[in-house]
């Protein structure tokens, strides 16, 4: 798998992960997060489990369902390792 692959899906098991641990933090349970956010429960599980690569859009709806700012989603994620053996 090439680098750039497998930091896309680290990139989004990473997200997942986080996503999960605020919904845990909030008391939520997919279902609820998904209808304060307006999506379905099942793209909740996919983003959770890393299977799905959302939307800027998706990620401000998550995040105020979860009522922390967008950022909070992201933390962790780091910079790519190709990114970084460019400079």
């Amino acid at each position: 798998m090439k680098k750039i692959e497998k930091w896309k899906l680290e990139v989004r098991r990473t997200f997942g992960a986080r996503l999960r641990e605020l919904r845990h933090v909030a008391g939520l349970s997919q279902e609820e997060l998904a209808l304060q956010c307006g999506l379905d429960r099942s793209y909740v599980g996919q983003i959770e489990r890393g299977e799905r690569n959302l939307a800027l859009e998706n990620i401000y709806k998550l995040a105020a369902g979860l009522g922390v700012p967008p950022h909070a989603l992201l933390l962790n994620l780091g910079t790519p390792s190709f990114v970084r053996e460019a400079d």
